[in-house]
């Protein structure tokens, strides 16, 4: 920006200050001599007029209504008049004066009338008169002349015409030598311009910053818009243009910063929306991938032993009981395996119905661990239970126990030599309960924290495959749990790895 508003404001105002006196400064000297005479002229033929008309009443042939109408008119129009007999060239107007055109004795007071009158009548016959005429305007029955008389150094516009009743009329007005003075007041009116034009470009200067400077923040205002900062607002209380903008960028503004929230809202949901589909579509593949997994080797399986059986491969009748054997416990974990992903399925999608109830979750953890004491006792596990107390809880009972069983089974799997695990409860805590299983042996990775609970998921492939897990188990958990609408998670303890969930224990 090479000029700012303020200092453009500030010329034009100056400059158009400036052309306004000057016009007036153009007119003064060039017009008012020229207006000044048309006025003149144009008051010695009304004068000429009331003068013809009044000469035609009946207050003209009675001699004091006569001298007092002329003497109205001379004084109305400041105008000195003069009438002329055509027949004796005596005068009638002012009826004091009486004498010839060859008298040799007049007053004073007409004197230089006379010489005037004289001079219109003579004057192309004396041509040394240092007297000067000039005619202005030619009327019918008139004419108007511009006189100099050098006696008196002064300007005269006389107007020497017939009357209607043929008389003489000589009228006469001073007609001021304006010319100096023009000049004087054209000098002062430029001396006084220009001090006006500075003062007044200062003052606009000064001024112009009450306009300039709501614009300015506006400005400021849009410039923050434009990098979406809405946070800025015009705070003016005018009521003027400016003002109705200023209300309406802060309007703008609002609507524009409840726009693009919602725009990167919705650009958010839709990013999401994406992320979840790639996401499901990746897990869809997997879920394909590691149930084809999980079935292809019981069905290979499975499929190998019945044809050795059908093409009796071995007549041995425990072989072929062992082969049996084999195809119904391969055909077990494949239907467990069914089973399993419709139970998942069912408590994802919300199908299965909770049946809540109140019962001691200290006691349905003892009846679990019961369930697993021959197989403890066979691995030499240690399950150790921290509480004899009842807590009561609110949940679906029959899930909650398929939750802990999960739990004691993957401990189960996944314990270290020390063959050590241990159920803890907490007191409750703002009606919320926590469920800890504890099993000794390696931490988890960091990584696969967050992972374990994705179906097929599994942190040793190896060992998971040797106990006969397919990683469903721990997104069962999952699922049950957040279908009470609780938490459950996984922590890396010194020594061993826990596992926990909570349950509400008052009924909401």
């Amino acid at each position: 920006m090479r000029f700012s508003l303020r200092f453009k404001t500030t010329c034009i105002l100056s400059f158009s200050l400036f052309l306004l006196i000057f016009i007036c400064w153009y007119c003064n000297e060039k017009l008012l001599i020229v207006y000044y005479q048309d006025n003149k002229t144009e008051s010695l033929c009304e004068t000429y007029d009331e003068v013809n008309n009044f000469m035609t009443t009946e207050d003209a042939t009675e001699i004091t209504s006569f001298v007092h109408g002329l003497d109205i008119i001379e004084t109305a129009h400041s105008a000195n008049i003069y009438i002329i007999s055509s027949e004796t060239l005596r005068y009638i107007y002012p009826v004091e004066l009486d004498v010839s055109r060859n008298s040799l004795s007049m007053s004073d007071r007409f004197r230089r009338i006379t010489n005037a009158i004289r001079d219109y009548f003579f004057g192309a016959l004396m041509p040394a008169s240092k007297n000067t005429m000039e005619l202005l305007d030619k009327y019918d029955g008139f004419e108007i002349y511009k006189f100099y008389d050098y006696d008196v150094n002064s300007y005269f516009i006389d107007l020497l015409g017939t009357l209607d009743n043929n008389n003489i009329v000589f009228i006469r007005t001073s007609f001021e030598n304006i010319e100096e003075s023009v000049a004087i007041s054209s000098r002062f009116l430029g001396i006084l311009g220009a001090i006006v034009i500075v003062i007044g470009s200062v003052l606009m200067f000064i001024f112009s910053s009450r306009f300039t400077k709501p614009i300015n923040d506006l400005s400021e205002i849009s410039d923050q818009m434009a990098m979406l900062n809405f946070e800025k607002k015009y705070k003016g209380k005018r009521k003027d243009e400016i003002g109705r903008l200023g209300n309406s960028i802060n309007v703008l503004s609002e609507k524009l910063e409840s726009t693009i929230t919602e725009l990167k809202s919705a650009n958010i949901e839709l990013l999401k929306d994406i992320k979840d589909k790639n996401e499901i579509d990746e897990m869809r593949r997997e879920f394909l991938s590691n149930v084809s997994h999980e079935l292809k080797t019981p069905l290979a399986i499975v499929m190998g032993y019945a044809e050795n059986l059908k093409e009796n491969v071995d007549s041995d009748p425990e072989e072929r009981d062992y082969y049996c054997d084999v195809i119904m416990d391969e055909a077990m974990k494949m239907d467990k395996l069914v089973k399993k992903l419709l139970s998942l399925n069912e408590i994802e999608f919300g199908e299965n119905k909770i049946d809540m109830s109140r019962f001691d979750i200290v006691e349905l953890c003892r009846s679990v661990v019961s369930s697993f004491t021959i197989l403890a006792k066979n691995t030499d596990v240690t399950v150790d239970i921290d509480r004899t107390e009842p807590i009561y809880v609110w949940a679906d009972e029959n899930l909650i126990e398929e939750v802990v069983v999960n739990y004691l089974s993957n401990a189960m799997n996944h314990v270290d030599d020390r063959r050590i695990i241990k159920l803890s409860f907490t007191e409750p805590t703002e009606g919320i309960v926590r469920v800890s299983v504890f099993n000794s042996g390696e931490p988890i990775a960091d990584a696969d924290l967050e992972k374990i609970w994705i179906k097929f998921y599994k942190v040793d492939k190896a060992r998971t495959r040797e106990y006969g897990g397919n990683g469903i188990g721990l997104s069962i958990v999952k699922a049950i749990i957040a279908q009470h609408k609780r938490d459950c998670g996984v922590l890396n303890r010194d020594g061993g790895v826990e596992f926990w969930f909570e349950l509400d224990s008052k009924k909401e």
